[in-house]
């Protein structure tokens, strides 16, 4: 397929910062609030769910558990897929499919149904949307990439807060089997997000001309395929170090969100005004993160991305302990407005990071093996605070244990970083001219470094292969050189010099 070559080439390609870019971003932005809002919105139906079926919350609760786990697991098969056929087939498959699985699930006749259709089908099509478009995010905006990642990632909270009432209103007018329906058809946008993925077309080059026109060059591309999932990133200790702190910050920073609310019950407060404290988070997080995205790119702090990425881990962590001492429903208010900052600037720099880490190149593949091992400790981290929750009754040892695990992963991001990776100092250059600190770190010599590295030097060219116009400039300088030394000889040697002339 075209779409092959073409997204391969936009590695080589320079980001263009803005033209179409700013429309794959509102597309990335799309994107982003349906991957991570639609497992939130679906709970909306969990009660019709129940009295449907007759089951319980546990089991309705899976539903969520299997969109996320989807959207995380099938990082490294989105990977491949990409490294394949493109960005932008994978996302249109992947729309057909979001779709698909919520319009089936509205003739489910039992909850297996569902957990099948929504959650293996919408979470795969999910997962073929969500990836591609940060790969395509990543390809076209470099000095205006940490800018364009926190307004992208602010599309979490807005879709959140349009979907959650949207389900709402389905469900009171048309019932749940109405409402999947008619949010599978929703999820059709997710196609014409994917249509938006234009891929950048390098320029073309003589040698690109040679090449084409060369039947033997072809053959040789041929063989040489790309890899579709690219193992090589292990050997980045950048990208190593990223992978460990990320899967431990899963383990604690979605399980706040999850117990608030229930939380805000336990103190005796009203269901409208427990809920109302997501809405308080999702509204702050909305600002947050652009304006984190904003500060990121700042050319003093950017090449230290990783430890503004360390810091929003500290704050968010120590939001979660301090939160623990929550007595009533005004510090919970507080807390929810702290959490919420913490929370925007950890969406807004998350997949920056890994972008400054790894490169444009290999993001593709390092984003799907990622995700792959966040997808574990999504499984983990809400559950196991579950069960902390019903054997000590009590949430304030939930909120200390997710505090511990998010400032343990700054801790680790920050501390190895310094230990094991260079200073940012030696990477502000690359960060400047737009490269990423992993083609810093793996940029060739220049010519003249690497000839001298032999013993060589750079200014001299191999003799046995001069260029024409060296041939013609030594002449003209040894001519001279003659004139010159029969000048200040005898007059025998000037008239040799006038033949010359």
């Amino acid at each position: 397929m075209g779409g092959v070559a073409l997204d391969d080439a936009g590695c080589k390609v320079k980001a263009p910062d803005g033209g179409w870019g700013w429309a794959v971003l509102f597309g990335c932005f799309i994107i982003t609030g349906f991957s991570y809002a639609f497992p939130k919105a679906v709970s909306v139906f969990f009660k019709e769910l129940i009295r449907e079926f007759g089951v319980g919350y546990s089991d309705t609760a899976w539903i969520s558990s299997i969109l996320l786990a989807m959207l995380y697991g099938t990082g490294p098969l989105c990977s491949i897929l990409v490294n394949r056929y493109g960005c932008r087939p994978v996302m249109l498959v992947g729309g057909i499919f979001a779709s698909l699985g919520m319009i089936l699930a509205s003739f489910a006749t039992n909850i297996i149904h569902i957990y099948l259709c929504t959650g293996v089908i919408t979470g795969l099509g999910m997962a073929l949307n969500f990836q591609p478009s940060l790969i395509m995010l990543n390809r076209y905006f470099s000095e205006k990439r940490p800018l364009a990642n926190g307004l992208a990632a602010a599309g979490s909270p807005v879709a959140l807060c349009c979907l959650s009432p949207l389900g709402q209103v389905l469900q009171y007018e048309y019932g749940w089997r109405g409402g999947f329906l008619i949010l599978g058809g929703i999820l059709l946008n997710c196609c014409a997000c994917g249509a938006l993925m234009r891929p950048l077309i390098p320029p073309k080059t003589a040698e690109a001309t040679e090449t084409e026109n060369s039947p033997d060059d072809g053959d040789k591309q041929g063989k040489a395929k790309s890899k579709l999932l690219d193992f090589s990133v292990f050997r980045d200790r950048g990208f190593v170090i990223y992978t460990i702190a990320a899967s431990i910050m899963v383990l604690g920073l979605f399980v706040p969100p999850v117990f608030v609310v229930s939380y805000a019950k336990e103190l005796g407060n009203e269901d409208t005004k427990s809920a109302l404290l997501l809405s308080i988070l999702g509204f702050i997080d909305i600002f947050a993160r652009p304006t984190c995205g904003i500060i990121a790119g700042l050319q003093w702090v950017r090449p230290r991305c990783v430890y503004l990425f360390s810091f929003a881990l500290v704050f968010n962590g120590i939001t979660d302990l301090v939160g623990s001492l929550a007595n009533d429903y005004a510090s919970l208010v507080v807390f929810c407005i702290f959490f919420g900052i913490s929370y925007g600037m950890v969406g807004a720099l998350q997949f920056e990071v890994l972008m400054a880490v790894v490169g444009t190149e290999k993001f593709s593949s390092a984003i799907g093996l990622v995700l792959l091992l966040e997808a574990i400790a999504v499984l983990v981290g809400p559950p196991s605070a579950g069960r902390l929750l019903d054997s000590t009754k009590k949430y304030m040892y939930v909120f200390l244990l997710a505090g511990i695990e998010v400032v343990t992963s700054a801790l680790v991001l920050a501390i190895c970083n310094i230990l094991c990776i260079k200073k940012p100092e030696a990477l502000e250059a690359a960060v400047q001219s737009g490269e990423s600190l992993e083609d810093e770190k793996h940029k060739t010599p220049p010519v003249e470094d690497s000839q001298q590295v032999n013993g060589n030097s750079a200014n001299i060219r191999n003799s046995t292969d001069p260029g024409p116009d060296e041939v013609i400039e030594h002449s003209a300088e040894e001519e001279t050189f003659l004139k010159d030394k029969l000048n200040e000889t005898s007059p025998v040697h000037q008239n040799a010099a006038s033949v010359l002339n």
